[in-house]
């Protein structure tokens, strides 16, 4: 979850540092700090708080090295203090470290460097691992021509048990940095003279375009003039150099309040980009050309599981519903932190998806793996290339929204709608789905850009709605069939960025406990869409009211609501099932956006939050 940033080249490394660590604030902002190599000695900045408190700090400094490293920080051991923000020195003030993950065994290393004589100044989990780097250096000093500093981390690294991601500089190398990983995402850009290092790609995109990614179980070597890669059992890597298809402008608000509301907004054109180039000629299906499975093996699929933590959760929830609606496949939905640890009995015929915007979420990528070494295939929906998720699974399919980078998913949930959407299409017409239908079909989805463009132009009257409701302390969301994931989505969205607490329920479950939650100090945002269950639903609103609770009502135009059912009304355009769930997110998205501003929230570094999950 924290954010890793590193530099090696010819220009002052601290202002570069900093900018790369505002452009990481996301994945954490407990706490920032650098540390840059100066001749012989190692100088570190590090404050609680934002980056901005950081670069203050950092300005009253003479950083003048051309070497250095910088965190940004979401806490995990130890609480929120200057001691605990990285980067870590060894107690022999050689070595400085910065750290992404959680060091499972580090009481016994602590306990055992303590005892060597090593000394601690924080709680941190990582100030176990540089003091372990330090007591390799000084034990087994390498004379075979190998660098003695990667040396010491590649066998200190043999006694961690748990995950990592690190960057680490030493006084006796200037101009070096090593750096591993272990199940936390590291990038090195390529640029002229220079390397960056990161944890993802937006703190580097501004200086090159050209990546690395590093693998599980690599360690990276920095020079001036080169870098190397090598496995934990000393195998040489061959690097391969990508190219960042995004540039840094997609990472810029570009006149916008806060890149919630500029990803919000972003939504026509980012459906329009998940779904460019993935229909057939003859208008009747969808195309994926990532999947590496033939048709006939998609054809013998019986079973398909979904795996998911969060806002890709309930992604995943949607494509359960349009899948079995139209392609008729019986699906079961997961969370990934779950089927990891279960023993989940499943059929041969099974395939797997899993869904992560990052492709670095740790509960899904351990799922992945889980499912992988029982033998099944499996394919990822994933926003991010050259990820994790994406490299170790058998296929796949791409977002290409960009990046995201509001914590609060927006764009990058709608966009798996629409491919889940996709999917149902795809595998539906391989089965039982007319010629006729399946026109029909894309024709619904190539107009959801055009249907979300017509629900953000309600913005100012959500607006109004959410100034009226900003002042409550609970709310509920209820929906049913593909619209009871939108209800969890529309909860979790409130909880995330207002701190409004919130739940999701399927509306027929209201009389089964939720409604004691009913009280004119709890209004409830209702789902409901013209269909077979209008009037059921209509039927729910009206136990809403009947005990003086307050309701928000989505409907879609042209349906006829009872005198007096809702408070507040929003109206949907009459689309097709298999994009409904697209359409109604967006008045839940806006209506959260703009309560979490009327209550003065920062809704792009929301509290304990962080964009990507990769410590368990």
């Amino acid at each position: 979850m924290c954010g890793i940033v590193g530099y090696v080249g010819k220009q002052k490394a601290a202002s570069i540092l900093i900018e790369g660590l505002k452009r990481l604030e996301y994945r954490g902002y407990d706490s920032a700090g650098i540390a840059v190599l100066q001749g012989a000695r190692i100088d570190v900045a590090k404050k609680t708080g934002r980056v901005d408190v950081l670069a203050k700090s950092a300005t009253r400094r003479r950083f003048t090295g051309a070497t250095g490293i910088g965190h940004t920080r979401w806490a995990t051991h130890g609480g929120v203090t200057d001691a605990n923000a990285h980067p870590h020195l060894s107690s022999d003030g050689k070595f400085a470290l910065i750290h992404n993950g959680v060091i499972e065994n580090h009481a016994g290393m602590k306990k055992f460097l303590l005892e060597k004589g090593y000394t601690f100044a924080s709680e941190t989990d990582t100030e176990a691992l540089v003091n372990l780097v330090a007591y390799h250096y000084e034990k087994e000093p390498v004379t075979d021509g190998k660098s003695r500093f990667l040396e010491s981390v590649r066998r200190a690294l043999m006694h961690v048990e748990g995950t990592y991601g690190i960057a680490i500089l030493c006084t006796d190398c200037p101009g070096e940095i090593v750096a591993a990983r272990k199940a936390s995402p590291l990038v090195l850009g390529v640029g002229d003279q220079e390397y960056i290092l990161a944890s993802d790609v937006a703190a580097l995109v501004s200086r090159t375009q050209n990546v690395v990614y590093l693998k599980d179980g690599e360690l990276l070597h920095l020079t001036p003039a080169n870098f190397s890669i090598i496995t934990q059992d000393e195998e040489d890597v061959s690097p391969v150099v990508d190219r960042i298809t995004w540039n840094i402008a997609d990472a810029e608000l570009g006149g916008y309040r806060c890149f919630m509301e500029k990803e919000i907004f972003e939504q026509p054109a980012a459906l329009e980009n998940a779904m460019r180039g993935r229909f057939a000629e003859d208008g009747s299906t969808a195309l994926f050309g990532g999947l590496n499975l033939t048709p006939a093996e998609l054809r013998q699929i019986g079973h398909l599981v979904f795996l998911g933590c969060g806002t890709a959760w309930h992604a995943c929830l949607v494509a359960e519903h349009l899948i079995e609606r139209f392609a008729r496949v019986p699906v079961e939905v997961d969370y990934a932190s779950e089927f990891r640890y279960r023993n989940t009995p499943l059929d041969r015929d099974t395939l797997f998806f899993v869904m992560s915007q990052s492709g670095e979420t740790i509960d899904t990528l351990g799922a992945l793996r889980e499912a992988r070494r029982k033998g099944f295939k499996v394919l990822a929906i994933n926003n991010t290339v050259g990820s994790s998720i994406a490299r170790e699974s058998d296929g796949g399919i791409y977002q290409h929204v960009g990046p995201e980078i509001g914590v609060a998913s927006t764009k990058a949930f709608t966009s798996q709608l629409l491919i889940a959407a996709l999917v149902a299409l795809h595998i539906a017409r391989m089965r039982d789905m007319s010629f006729n239908d399946g026109v029909e079909y894309v024709k619904a989805v190539k107009s959801a850009p055009a249907l979300v463009h017509r629900v953000l132009e309600q913005a100012p009257r959500i607006r109004e709605i959410a100034k009226r409701h900003a002042h409550y302390k609970d709310m509920l969301f209820l929906g049913r069939l593909s619209l009871f994931p939108i209800a969890l989505e529309g909860a979790l969205k409130l909880k995330e960025i207002s701190y409004i607490h919130a739940e999701g329920y399927p509306a027929a479950e209201m009389k089964h406990g939720p409604i004691a939650l009913v009280s004119p100090e709890c209004p409830a945002v209702f789902f409901a869409p013209k269909g077979e269950i209008f009037n059921k639903l209509v039927s729910s609103i009206q136990e809403i009211k009947a005990r003086h609770g307050k309701t928000i009502v989505i409907t879609t135009e042209g349906c006829e609501l009872p005198p007096g059912v809702a408070d507040e009304l929003i109206l949907l355009p009459d689309c097709h099932e298999a994009v409904l769930p697209i359409v109604a997110t967006i008045p839940v998205q806006l209506l959260s956006y703009y309560i979490a501003l009327e209550r003065g929230c920062d809704v792009d570094k929301p509290r304990n939050l962080a964009k990507s999950v990769t410590v368990e």
